[in-house]
């Protein structure tokens, strides 16, 4: 099959992209020293070529990606960088034959993970981003809690979130620093082996953590194409033009904000300007700086167009399978087999 023959609109994976970018994270944080997360791909075949890489403990977001990592037998070392209270769903994970590790941030999950028969937590500290997790000053109780309550307390996770995203390089560095003073202090009082951080965009710069969570380096998106990090985009969305407004210069392709994550702004399409998106459609002309030929002329009813993602995670969730290709060739087409809570 060709990526022309897809029916649109279609997740495309640039494979040998792909492969130099797992290539190259594998490389830089070797083994245990990246933990990637699933939550940007959710796509157990995806998983399976990062085992290949060597990295053999994931992250996910939900017990949904944990469930669906053991049952397809990468189950070595999951940790839910998340909290959950819903008891049905924390027994369920209790009963997995895999090794589980809960995040928790207050007593009220500490008990309802220790209540659901988990044996092992991070204490998750909030060093900055305005989300989950606990002071600083709080994790060394809340550590003593979950061991009282029978939890292993591996150590201590905090996701500098609100860092990792920032273009200027010196600037991401400093606020690093600042947010992982505050995770080295709580890990100082909680103990464990694991500190637990990081992402695509401090994977090089945050060397105070023992794992990075690093997760969009795989795949990529334009927010992190922005920063200076040596990965590629390799995920497009490939849409199919089936309107030209040729008096207004303009054209319309299938894929909109049903089929695109627009929380971090609009998608790209080399050689256009991107005018707006609906809830089935992209506008978009030609671009009249475009150094290529692309740029020069509006397409055709038909025509294919490839759009870049500002944001790979909730784009992919919106989908049910990617294809990887090889040029024009579709070489694979992988399940999103994680997708859902």
């Amino acid at each position: 099959m060709l990526v022309t023959d897809l029916a649109t609109p279609a997740l495309v994976v640039d494979g040998p992209v792909l492969e130099r970018n797992l290539a190259t994270m594998a490389e830089a944080l070797p083994g245990a020293r990246c933990r990637p997360h699933v939550k940007a791909h959710k796509c157990t075949a995806l998983a399976r070529r990062q085992v290949e890489a060597g990295h053999h403990a994931f992250t996910c977001a939900t017990p949904r990606e944990v469930a669906g990592m053991a049952a397809a037998g990468m189950g070595t070392d999951l940790l839910l960088a998340n909290e959950v209270v819903d008891a049905e769903r924390l027994g369920r994970l209790a009963a997995l034959d895999a090794r589980v590790t809960v995040a928790v941030d207050s007593d009220a999950t500490v008990d309802a993970s220790a209540r659901a028969g988990l044996r092992e937590c991070l204490i998750d500290v909030n060093v900055g981003l305005p989300r989950c997790g606990c002071t600083a000053d709080d994790a060394g109780r809340l550590a003593d809690r979950a061991r009282a309550a029978g939890l292993t307390v591996r150590g201590v996770m905090g996701y500098e979130g609100h860092v990792v995203g920032l273009a200027d390089r010196a600037e991401r560095v400093r606020q690093t620093a600042e947010c992982m003073e505050l995770l080295v202090r709580a890990h100082d009082a909680v103990g464990g082996e694991v500190v637990s951080a990081g992402g695509t965009g401090t994977y090089d710069i945050n060397t105070w953590a023992t794992e990075i969570q690093a997760g969009s380096y795989a795949l990529m998106d334009n927010a992190y194409g922005e920063l200076d990090v040596p990965f590629g985009r390799a995920l497009t969305v490939v849409a199919t033009v089936i309107s030209v407004n040729r008096r207004d210069g303009f054209a319309v392709a299938d894929c909109g904000l049903k089929s695109l994550g627009m929380d971090h702004g609009n998608p790209t399409i080399d050689g256009a300007l991107v005018w707006f998106c609906s809830d089935e459609h992209v506008t978009f002309s030609p671009d009249p700086d475009a150094s290529d030929a692309s740029g020069s002329a509006l397409p055709a009813v038909g025509d294919r167009v490839h759009v870049r993602p500002a944001h790979v995670d909730p784009t992919i969730a919106y989908h049910e399978r990617l294809h990887v290709a090889d040029g024009e060739h579709v070489v694979d087409t992988w399940p999103v087999d994680l997708r859902g809570w």
